[in-house]
């Protein structure tokens, strides 16, 4: 029987520099699907690849082999050697690496639990296996079983409540310090993925402006034109200070891109209207001495983290029934994946039963010569009801016990008893039905 294996790293178990490394785009993401699976010893295989986490979910004929190939792409990937990675690393199997996608997809394993955008990323993740032909029965129903927990968590307990991200609570700061900011212009420093969100929470709420500077150009367009903004050279920044009313940055630059000097040449210029300056960034983008500016308010990642903390108490007592309800869709597709064990020995025993009525009848075939061709079929029919009732009791009993150690036994009893030859092995008719969840508008 195929194995399920994850092996990944994380906000948990790696550093930054390490998660940008292996930040992989649809197009990496793809290939090293592709690679994996051509192997041979790799059936399915999905990427998931976020800013906090990349983890590769493969259904695997060999785990030891294949987390060894795994670790190789990775390390492909990142351009370092395998034993530099390795120790960031961890390898889920089974039951563990299954629990392990159901609790990402409900944002319960996030840097702030309860977030949003992770369920969208999970459904892309998905889709993009299916397009690229690297999904399979095993892994068409893991994800799908996990997007359907991911959703009844966030319907039925209260853990997506309040401030969901950094990006949307910065935001949230924002209106609270500044009121209606639905007439305010803002600027957003950066074009990475928090920066995408921070202009979807400005847009969402109603912001009339959204500028992108970024220093790579063409990543602020493409940004800007997602959202109706507008896209400026990092060099162009100072004079968009004079204009904004909200500055948001969110960069991965080494110094400061904002300094006291300059902010108040740019507050002369805006005669007495009042700034408010977020910044996301580790290390930061805006000296903290711009605190001291009058018309100036600024507030970093250590004002951020305090009403995360507020928020993420409430969402950690969310956690409980959430990991129930985890526990529950958990166990449908543990049910489902064992009925592969029994299914086929199933269908086995029932071609076996056929196989020895055929051959009795052809054996005695010379002791019948008077018989009519009616008799002769109601003397087949009757042979296959007495050997449909002879299994329907035993057949039952394995089928309601798929999934419990009883289970293991018996179908390993009935193959050894009856010398059946089993192919556990899953094709796409386990899960034939296949629908492509459509996109929705949560961050990627």
């Amino acid at each position: 029987m195929s194995e399920l294996l994850v092996l990944g790293l994380s906000h948990k178990t790696a550093p930054l520099e390490l998660r940008e490394r292996l930040a992989l785009t649809e197009g990496r993401a793809a290939g090293v699907m592709g690679g994996l699976t051509e192997t041979g010893g790799v059936r399915e295989a999905a990427v998931v690849s976020t800013c906090n986490r990349t983890e590769l979910y493969l259904v695997v004929d060999d785990s030891v082999e294949a987390e060894s190939l795994a670790l190789s792409a990775l390390s492909r990937e990142a351009e370092i050697r395998p034993t530099e990675l390795v120790g960031h690393l961890y390898s889920l199997r089974a039951t563990d690496a299954a629990r392990h996608l159901y609790q990402v997809t409900a944002g319960l394993d996030s840097m702030i639990i309860g977030e949003a955008e992770i369920q969208g990323q999970i459904k892309r993740a998905y889709e993009l296996s299916l397009v690229e032909g690297a999904s399979g029965p095993i892994l068409n129903r893991l994800f799908r079983g996990a997007i359907s927990a991911g959703g009844r968590v966030r319907d039925e307990t209260a853990i997506s409540e309040k401030g969901v991200s950094v990006a949307s609570v910065s935001v949230e700061l924002a209106r609270h310090a500044l009121g209606d900011i639905s007439k305010s212009q803002a600027l957003v420093l950066g074009a990475g993925d928090t920066a995408e969100l921070v202009a979807r929470a400005l847009v969402n709420r109603g912001t009339e402006t959204v500028f992108i500077a970024n220093r790579h150009f063409d990543r602020a367009i493409g940004l800007a034109q997602r959202f109706g903004g507008e896209a400026v050279r990092i060099d162009e920044m100072p004079a968009k200070l004079t204009e904004a009313d909200i500055v948001i940055s969110a960069t991965n630059s080494p110094h400061h891109l904002i300094d006291r000097d300059d902010l108040e040449k740019v507050m002369e210029l805006r005669e007495s209207r009042p700034l408010f300056l977020v910044d996301l960034a580790v290390p930061r983008d805006i000296d903290p001495a711009c605190r001291e500016v009058d018309g100036v308010t600024v507030s970093d990642v250590e004002d951020i983290q305090k009403i995360v903390e507020r928020n993420t108490n409430g969402r950690e007592g969310e956690a409980r029934p959430a990991g129930r309800i985890i526990e529950v869709e958990l166990e449908r597709y543990e049910r489902w994946l064992a009925s592969l064990e029994v299914v086929p020995t199933v269908v086995a025993l029932r071609e076996r039963s056929e196989e020895i009525i055929r051959r009795v009848i052809a054996e005695n075939e010379n002791r019948w010569e008077n018989l009519s061709d009616v008799d002769r079929r109601r003397m087949e029919t009757m042979a296959r009801a007495i050997a449909s009732r002879m299994l329907h009791e035993p057949t039952r009993r394995l089928k309601e016990s798929a999934g419990s150690d009883e289970a293991y036994e018996n179908v390993n009893a009935l193959r050894e008893l009856f010398d059946l030859d089993v192919d556990t092995r899953v094709d796409s008719a386990a899960d034939a039905s296949v629908t492509p969840i459509r996109r929705d508008s949560e961050a990627g």
